[in-house]
């Protein structure tokens, strides 16, 4: 798997909160939102064909990655669209390919109703929306002594299966793939994280909104894996339909974790997308 280069971090100081970012290449800026489970290195397959031609940027959402997982933080969709607002206006870019994934889509859909004038366009890759998660186990976790027992109890096999259900081809879970998807929530810390993003991305916080869907005026590439266990196609059929003009793209081979088994196809799809070829 190709790594950002010399898998570097970089730290930016958003609201008193810190958040890691990775950034290669040059050209339009491409800013990688990522959701549940993941971090910034979800989308480390991508980079080198997306940093030939675009300045990309994959954040690490708070409460993922190296990013600052606060006690008492607000973790919602709406506070993690605060975030990055405010992460584009402080690195002075202008406006972003935004390329979501999972429950990032619903970050994105937030950005682009309260702040189009951020973005060029939207790509979104497998998206939750429509009251469809979190699914009842992990809704359960909102109950105080469950959570306590998620956080104390947090397993590393469980994990791992959830990891292998998400992608078509098992071959691609390889122990260096397991090591970066459960390198952050080898800590208490990590796991506070790990749970408080799982718990807290709610896509029924995106019912108001859903009626201002229908009003982008920014081009949306939907890419949905077809082999996705967790989120319902229904999600990406919907959101074709509400959102005029957008693409829906299937495909067959790819999971919930497609980055990991059609990076190509993926980075192929962006860049004719952007390029208008699609």
């Amino acid at each position: 798997m190709h790594r950002m280069k010399s898998d570097s971090y970089l730290y930016i100081e958003i609201n008193g909160l810190k958040i890691a970012y990775q950034r290669q290449g040059h050209g339009d800026p491409m800013l990688l939102v990522h959701g549940t489970t993941t971090y910034s290195f979800i989308w480390d397959t991508l980079v080198t064909g997306l940093s030939a031609s675009f300045d990309v940027i994959a954040i690490d959402l708070l409460g993922g990655g190296r990013s600052d997982k606060p006690r008492q933080a607000d973790y919602s969709i709406f506070a993690q669209a605060e975030i990055i607002h405010n992460f584009i206006s402080a690195l002075g870019l202008k406006p972003v390919h935004l390329v979501s994934h999972g429950a990032g889509g619903g970050i994105a859909q937030v950005m682009a109703i309260r702040y189009p004038e951020q973005l060029m366009d939207l790509v979104f890759i497998n998206p939750f929306g429509y009251d469809k998660w979190p699914v009842q186990p992990v809704d359960m976790m909102r109950i105080p002594f469950i959570w306590d027992i998620a956080v104390a109890m947090f397993d590393l096999g469980f994990f791992r299966m959830v990891i292998e259900q998400g992608v078509y081809y098992k071959d691609r879970i390889t122990e260096e793939v397991m090591r970066l998807f459960s390198e952050p929530v080898k800590t208490r810390d990590g796991k506070y994280g790990f749970l408080q993003l799982a718990k807290n991305l709610s896509s029924r916080d995106l019912t108001d909104l859903r009626g201002e869907l229908c009003r982008l005026s920014m081009p949306v590439l939907i890419i949905r894996g077809s082999a996705d266990p967790y989120l319902s196609s229904q999600i990406s059929r919907t959101l074709h339909e509400e959102i005029k003009g957008s693409t829906l793209i299937q495909i067959e081979t790819g999971g919930h974790f497609i980055q990991l088994d059609e990076p190509e196809k993926l980075v192929s799809l962006i860049k004719d997308f952007i390029s208008g070829k699609t």
